[in-house]
C-alpha cells in the first residue's frame, strides 16, 4: 500500500475517530464542533478526505476503521526510518536514544521487542 500523508488536522481527527469507532458522523459533527469549531459542512469534508485516503469507511452514517491506529502509526514509523535513516533501523534507535538514559523497564520492553521480531513475532 502507497504511503498516506496526514496534515495535523487530519491526525487529530483520525485519532478521535479511532478513540470512539463505531461511530456515526453525526456524532462526529457534533464532536468535531466541541473539538474544533467546525461546521457540518467541515467535518464532512475532513472525513471524506481520510475516506478517500483508504484509512475510514462510512456505512450507512457509521464510520469505522479500514486500517487500525496501530498500523497506520506502524506503516508511519517504517516510512519515516526509510526516508531520514535510510531504512537503518539501529541509525534510527542510536538518534533516539541519543542523550537518554532508558529505564530498566524499557530497555527490558525492547529486548522482548527485538526477540519477537528475530523469531517472527513467536514467543
Amino acid at each position: 500500500m502507497s504511503e498516506i500523508q496526514l496534515g495535523v488536522i487530519e491526525a487529530r481527527y483520525a485519532d478521535m475517530i479511532w478513540e470512539r469507532e463505531p461511530v456515526t458522523s453525526s456524532e462526529l459533527v457534533k464532536l468535531t464542533a466541541v473539538a474544533f469549531n467546525w461546521k457540518r459542512t467541515t467535518a464532512h469534508n475532513v472525513l471524506r478526505r481520510l475516506i478517500d485516503k483508504g484509512i475510514f469507511q462510512n456505512e450507512n452514517g457509521v464510520v469505522t476503521s479500514k486500517i487500525s491506529r496501530e498500523d497506520f502509526y506502524a506503516r508511519q514509523s517504517r516510512q519515516y526510518v526509510e526516508d531520514t535513516f535510510a531504512g537503518s533501523l539501529p541509525a534510527f534507535i542510536a538518534a533516539f536514544t541519543q542523550n537518554t538514559k532508558l529505564t530498566a523497564e524499557e530497555a527490558a520492553e525492547i529486548r522482548e521487542m527485538i526477540d519477537r521480531a528475530q523469531t517472527g513475532g513467536e514467543k
